[in-house]
């Protein structure tokens, strides 16, 4: 079968995939209806194409944290690749490497920072979570500054795993041949099979539950690299993201992974863009899986998109050759939707180019 569109992938995996490792991509918390709403919402907003412009030339690339990149679709941090596919991690550094664009390697990866930096050039981010021990962070912020990494994406939103009941059925547990390799040689790097979810106990054992904004700042003392704060679906937190120091904000509900309920990270953006007013950059993850995805995003002042489920389904159908297929499929259709919308660079993507339902309220009080 030809694939014609990301989301083809997943029914294929779906097939492919053992069930528990299935579930863990897949699934998200509690009832699941923000894993819904991730991707409904898009469907709440509609175009208003300009007509009879010349898109004879268009210019996707843009600047992220002052790296030109070759499209505003970037890699999210997504754990234990090599549940996918041998070559995990690797091969997804390759292909975001080749198409000129920035992987995000998970704190929680089953390659280490040393492994990614050798896979060739190319521009990367850490995703990071902060451990109870702070040598632990220390340690592994080093690393990845050596390993040429060029800034964190620090995830804020998970004191506490979510309650992912599939994973809690299925007894999920790291396949006994991986590790989470970045913390291989500290004894950290298991995630056993328990009473529940392995992960969930892992976390409850490892990660530091009374992360606060002061640690944000604690951060930067131990780092030159930029932070990014992921997991902001707020105004009031991204006023104090900038507040504290934050080089950027990532628009993210954990894949909707974490607290249910909680709106589609589309819903939330422009509240976080018009709080920001520009100081930093601002950009998404959650439910992205069409071009037009990331011209909405853009129109809602996004400074760029990350993709996360994608990554891993489309590496577990084909490996290497798979993201390279999911990244050039979003890059077209991401490039026809500026041309049939009459953009020719990003910065002429407005708020004019979409209407939402939630303007509608607007436009009757304006009557």
């Amino acid at each position: 079968m030809e694939i014609t569109n990301v989301m083809e992938y997943e029914a294929i995996v779906k097939q492919k995939l053992p069930k528990i490792i299935y579930d863990y991509y897949a699934s998200g918390a509690e009832d699941q209806w923000t894993l819904k709403e991730n991707r409904n919402a898009f469907s709440r907003i509609l175009f208003r194409p300009r007509i009879l412009i010349d898109v004879s030339k268009i210019d996707m690339t843009t600047t992220v944290l002052g790296f030109k990149i070759s499209m505003p679709i970037m890699i999210a941090p997504t754990a234990m690749q090599k549940m996918a596919h041998p070559e995990g991690e690797l091969a997804t550094a390759r292909v975001a490497s080749a198409a000129g664009t920035i992987m995000t390697l998970s704190s929680w990866a089953t390659s280490s920072v040393e492994e990614v930096a050798s896979t060739g050039p190319g521009i990367r981010f850490f995703q990071l979570y902060v451990y109870k021990d702070r040598n632990v962070v220390r340690q592994l912020v080093r690393r990845a500054e050596r390993a040429g990494f060029k800034a964190i994406a620090l995830t804020v939103d998970t004191p506490r795993l979510g309650r992912r009941e599939a994973d809690i059925k299925n007894r999920f547990a790291l396949p006994s041949h991986l590790t989470i390799k970045n913390f291989e040689g500290l004894d950290l790097g298991k995630i056993d099979k328990t009473n529940d979810s392995g992960l969930a106990s892992y976390v409850a054992g490892q990660v530091d539950r009374s992360l606060n904004w002061k640690d944000v700042q604690w951060l930067q003392t131990i780092t030159s690299l930029p932070i990014i704060v992921k997991g902001v679906i707020t105004a009031e937190d991204a006023i104090l993201a900038i507040q504290h120091g934050a080089a950027g904000i990532l628009v993210s509900n954990h894949g909707a992974r974490q607290l249910d309920y909680v709106p589609a990270t589309i819903m939330a953006l422009e509240e976080v863009v018009k709080a920001v007013k520009g100081r930093i950059p601002v950009f998404l993850d959650g439910g992205v899986r069409r071009g037009t995805d990331v011209f909405k995003a853009l129109a809602l002042g996004a400074s760029g998109v990350f993709i996360g489920r994608p990554v891993v389904f489309s590496l577990a159908a084909d490996g290497e050759a798979g993201v390279r297929k999911v990244l050039q499929m979003l890059h077209d259709e991401f490039e026809l939707t500026m041309a049939l919308s009459g953009c020719r660079s990003l910065k002429e993507i407005t708020r004019n180019h979409i209407v939402t339902d939630w303007d509608v309220p607007r436009a009757i009080s304006r009557l």
